[in-house]
């Protein structure tokens, strides 16, 4: 067997599971997918990915789940009940603040 060292790492769980999920369907062991990562930061001397906090984006009613939805639709009702509620004008200059429209 080649020299090796270990590398320990916390992950949250189901991250772990979901990953390894995907790994598996493309016969991928998370020891090589380590390997791999290890090696594209020596080569690219740097993550090799951009690491940024991503742009929002209105959510897309078309996309998602009917729990996903539902939950929408409670927030809504739950800030409705207490008051916080905005005006059209409100509403038109934060979608121009957030998401440039």
């Amino acid at each position: 067997m080649a020299n090796t060292a270990a590398v320990y790492a916390r992950i949250d769980p189901k991250l772990k599971k979901d990953v390894e999920v995907i790994l598996n369907e493309l016969h991928i062991t998370p020891s090589a997918l380590i390997q791999m990562l290890y090696g594209q930061i020596k080569l690219t001397k740097g993550i090799p990915f951009e690491v940024k906090i991503p742009t929002r984006t209105p959510l897309n009613i078309d996309e998602m789940s009917e729990t996903e939805l539902n939950t929408e639709l409670l927030k809504g009702l739950k800030d409705a009940k207490e008051g916080r509620t905005y005006s059209l004008d409100e509403v038109d200059e934060m979608l121009k603040k957030e998401f440039g429209f």
